[in-house]
């Protein structure tokens, strides 16, 4: 099947299975007459894999890392597991520094109702932000 039939059925653009190939993922065959790229059963599977991983927080360099793996024989499994608790970790650690910002936001915003607009001086662009020590 060529690329945008491959994109259809998964549901992404022919760019995605385009990047895919591109960074190696993907092996499609060339067809001899008109030297499109002709992607197979192998390819939908292996693109529903990498798309699964994504969804689930995995980069692009962990796919590689597990794809290597198991394209060794090895079993992938507790890769997937290592690499899944650091993305947690990092997806908490996020977390909890938009929180943070969010709380700062709110604060801001509050603060600022009761202040007046000033134009701008030599010294000052925005006076809620500059004078703003939250």
């Amino acid at each position: 099947m060529r690329v945008s039939k491959l994109a259809v059925q998964l549901g992404i653009t022919p760019d995605t299975v385009r990047y895919y190939t591109r960074v190696g993922f993907l092996s499609p065959s060339k067809n001899s007459q008109n030297g499109y790229k002709e992607y197979g059963e192998s390819d939908l599977k292996r693109l529903s894999f990498i798309l699964s991983a994504r969804q689930l927080g995995f980069s692009v360099d962990d796919i590689g890392e597990i794809l290597d793996k198991a394209s060794k024989g090895d079993a992938a499994c507790p890769l997937v597991r290592d690499i899944l608790e650091t993305r947690l970790k990092e997806t908490e650690k996020k977390f909890r520094q938009t929180l943070a910002l969010r709380e700062r936001m709110q604060s801001a915003l509050e603060d600022w109702k009761s202040k007046p607009d000033k134009a701008p001086s030599g010294h000052m662009i925005c006076h809620l932000i500059e004078e703003h020590n939250g």
